[in-house]
């Protein structure tokens, strides 16, 4: 499998995982089968992508020997960091809604903690 890559993506698990940047090292579980029951995904095992197009790695779950990204053909990997970021900013929301000081006003949480976040991009 590749070194240094910037995602990994773990089919029969169903994780994208962020390797670098904010939230490096942050695994969700994507859980969405009309995403992963892709036919383009059916014999594939992993990912690792990111670190540059010579090194991303396509891996497959039977013989087929290990190809890059771009030769496996398999679309824009923005599809996996659009839900990636979905999913983190499902918990950075979470996060701020239950970050709560007993008898704080909305101004006062808003000028401890910023805004609440609306949206997160990775891209």
């Amino acid at each position: 499998m590749a070194t240094n890559s910037n995602w990994t993506v773990v089919f029969d698990d169903k994780l994208i995982i962020k390797q670098k940047g904010d939230a490096a090292g942050t695994v969700y579980t994507i859980s969405d089968d009309a995403f992963w029951s892709q036919s383009k995904f059916a014999n594939i095992w992993a990912i690792q992508h990111g670190a540059s197009v010579s090194t991303d790695e396509v891996e497959y779950r039977d013989a087929t020997p290990h190809t890059t990204y771009a030769d496996a053909n398999l679309g824009d990997f923005n599809e996996f960091i659009i839900r990636w970021d979905a999913a983190h900013l499902n918990v950075l929301q979470t996060n701020w809604d239950n970050n709560n000081i007993a008898g704080e006003t909305p101004e006062q949480k808003i000028t401890r903690l910023g805004a609440r976040p609306t949206s997160y991009s990775s891209i």
